[in-house]
């Protein structure tokens, strides 16, 4: 029953995913709102663009949810908060799940749900608590028949740049992708590795379960369509991207540039266009 679901999120042409995350106010972290003060207003422009799914928390899945009609972009619903995005690791870190994740996604109507696996340098023990939500929700996920998506996430030291940097290390992408489909994902949001042509590497990895790539740091346009088209290339189902999205000058532009190269196999010339027609 969970591909009920997965077949609302996966677009029926091309068999590929884009969902826009504007998930980044539940961590509580000193610039993460930049493009999302006003989250009524992006929301309803992203809906407005079109993208496969948005990714939202539960006090603001509401703005999504309340647009009438039957077509728009489907929820993915984040399910864990986590305080270890900063320069230094705070003594007290934590990755905390909210309650009854599966239920509240069912009540939200919620096509899929997200979760952490962090492997941060200094931090086994965020690991640790990682596994163990994933390990709750994996038997909320095959009762309530809501597919779990998880972010297995190789930070590089916090002091470098946040941990919300990409590592983009093959042989470390690989193993904790490995892992999350190990400990039971139904869908992967994944980083990109340094070296995107090697990406397939992290696709055999993921052993057929659908691999969605994450965006990271916010790059210039030609950069990430051509990452984005090399990542395709590769394999890859589908995208994640948030600060690409909600911090660009147009973000239905670069919406619109982005579906035409995940479903309808737009060059990067080609959606370079879209994104001011």
């Amino acid at each position: 029953m969970k591909r009920f679901r997965l077949n609302r999120l996966f677009n029926a042409k091309s068999g590929r995913c884009f969902d826009v995350a504007v998930d980044h106010g539940f961590f509580n972290q000193p610039g993460f709102l930049q493009g999302i003060e006003d989250i009524r207003a992006t929301v309803r422009t992203l809906a407005d663009a079109g993208p496969d799914a948005i990714q939202l928390t539960t006090g603001q899945a509401r703005h999504l949810q309340d647009i009438a009609g039957h077509i728009k972009p489907r929820l993915v619903l984040r399910v864990d908060v986590a305080n270890v995005y900063g320069r230094e690791l705070p003594a007290a870190r934590y990755s905390s799940m909210i309650e009854e994740a599966m239920l509240q996604a069912v009540r939200l109507d919620a096509s899929c749900v997200c979760v952490n696996l962090f492997q941060i340098p200094g931090a086994p023990d965020v690991t640790q608590q990682c596994i163990e939500n994933i390990h709750r929700l994996k038997v909320q996920s095959d009762h309530y028949a809501m597919p779990m998506m998880v972010e297995p996430l190789v930070f590089r030291p916090n002091a470098e740049a946040g941990g919300y940097m990409v590592d983009g290390d093959e042989t470390k992408i690989v193993h904790l992708v490995r892992q999350a489909v190990e400990l039971g994902a139904d869908v992967l949001k994944a980083d990109p590795t340094d070296d995107v042509s090697r990406y397939h590497k992290v696709i055999e990895a993921a052993s057929g379960i659908p691999v969605l790539v994450r965006g990271g740091g916010k790059v210039g346009d030609r950069e990430i369509l051509e990452r984005t088209a090399g990542l395709l290339a590769q394999g890859a189902h589908g995208i994640v991207y948030g600060r690409n999205i909600i911090q660009h000058a147009n973000p239905a532009g670069i919406v619109r540039a982005l579906m035409a190269m995940v479903h309808d196999g737009a060059t990067v010339d080609g959606a370079l266009a879209q994104i001011n027609a």
